[in-house]
């Protein structure tokens, strides 16, 4: 008993010596924050339900009341064939979301340039698989939104509003 405890108890005294811990927001340099996106925006939707967990920064109802305003525009969802078999049928699909955001001061000031993040998945195809592979595929978009949501997040941590011009 003492040896299956012992053995249990080891790696996770490793890993909480180690200084490891999970990946989260930290802190922003905003204590506002205005989020102008279209309303069918996945990735608006996966920012806004992160920052509510964290609750480091307060979302606003209107751009006046917050310190900064995130844009998100150009929100789309791709996909393409990539290849085919030698009997014409599908066998690859590119899948992309591709995105551009933005940061601007409550004065007007741009804190962040707009920036265009490009994400690409390759998934295989197989038509006798249908409602698989279309789980797949929105599983692969979820994955996608979820990445640039944390990426626009960590980019908003490093700015110093103090700094930008």
């Amino acid at each position: 008993m003492k040896r299956r405890l012992f053995l249990a108890a080891f790696p996770a005294a490793l890993l909480a010596g180690c200084g490891f811990k999970l990946r989260r927001l930290e802190d922003m340099p905003f204590s506002s924050l205005y989020l102008d996106a279209p309303g069918n925006s996945a990735v608006a939707a996966r920012i806004r339900s992160s920052l509510a967990r964290s609750k480091i920064t307060r979302l606003t109802d209107t751009a006046a009341e917050a310190e900064a305003v995130l844009k998100l525009s150009n929100e789309e969802r791709s996909k393409i064939i990539l290849s085919l078999s030698g009997a014409g049928r599908v066998t690859e699909f590119r899948l992309g979301l591709r995105l551009t955001y933005s940061l601007v001061a409550k004065d007007g000031r741009s804190l962040a340039a707009p920036e265009t993040l490009e994400l690409i998945r390759d998934m295989t195809y197989d038509d006798t698989q249908i409602l698989a592979k279309a789980a797949e595929e929105e599983l692969l978009f979820r994955d996608m939104v979820d990445s640039a949501a944390q990426r626009i997040l960590r980019r908003l941590q490093s700015i110093n509003p103090a700094a930008a011009t």
